[in-house]
């Protein structure tokens, strides 16, 4: 893949065989942002276990003290009281069966997050082909599936964001925009990394952060060096 001018100008300040601390790396992250829009920053976080196995699993969410700088658009799958408080939470779109068609046959995805009441998971069970590959399903590990749909929007509005392992037992996941500053994404960052931490399964053996690596959008991959983040 070829690569810009000011890519491969900004590349040469990431020393590619060294492990950074945590802070150098955001630092890192900011200089060598190139785009002209407010570039999101990302963690690819490796980890030492076996994903196929389901007491390997990692899986969860957390509220990022800063947020992420996106505007998140949720849907929830509610009907009377619920979805009438769901409204009242500021859900961007609240329904029922009436759903189905609009998901399924319009093919529409409107929405970043999916929340459900549990009564509803019989309705949503029909979309599971739809959602689940795009990681839209409500989750109950993920506190989309829950009566207070009142917190899980403003959780979800404040910054929650759901980290997941994908086949290759890595976990990608937004942690702010560049123009957030070094403390915020530091905050955030570290926010992130102790409940992956905390969510490390008992059946885990060895090494259990493998890699760590962060960068923007369009910047080059900066590694932090997981001894120093504790475990």
């Amino acid at each position: 893949m070829k690569r810009g001018k000011k890519y491969t100008e900004k590349a040469k300040l990431v020393e590619r065989a060294t492990l950074y601390d945590t802070e150098d790396a955001i630092k890192l992250v900011q200089e060598t942002s190139v785009a002209k829009f407010d570039e999101t920053v990302e963690a690819h976080i490796r980890l030492g276990v076996d994903s196929r196995h389901a007491d390997q699993q990692v899986r969860g969410a957390v509220v990022l003290p800063h947020g992420t700088g996106k505007t998140v658009r949720v849907l929830v799958f509610a009907k009377g009281d619920k979805a009438e408080e769901a409204l009242a939470a500021g859900a961007d779109f609240v329904g029922a069966e009436d759903l189905i068609p609009k998901i399924q046959g319009e093919n529409w995805f409107g929405f970043d997050v999916a929340v459900a009441t549990p009564d509803m998971m019989g309705v949503v069970g029909r979309l599971g082909r739809v959602l689940g590959p795009k990681g839209l399903m409500p989750n109950p590990k993920a506190g989309t599936v829950t009566m207070d749909v009142a917190k899980a929007i403003k959780d979800i509005k404040a910054g929650k964001i759901e980290y997941r392992l994908d086949k290759t037992n890595i976990i990608h996941v937004p942690v702010g925009k560049v123009s957030f500053g070094t403390e915020k994404l530091l905050e955030n960052f570290q926010t992130l990394m102790s409940a992956i931490i905390k969510a490390k399964p008992s059946s885990a053996k060895g090494q259990y952060l493998k890699s760590v690596v962060i960068s923007s959008t369009m910047g080059p991959g900066i590694k932090i060096n997981p001894a120093k983040i504790s475990e």
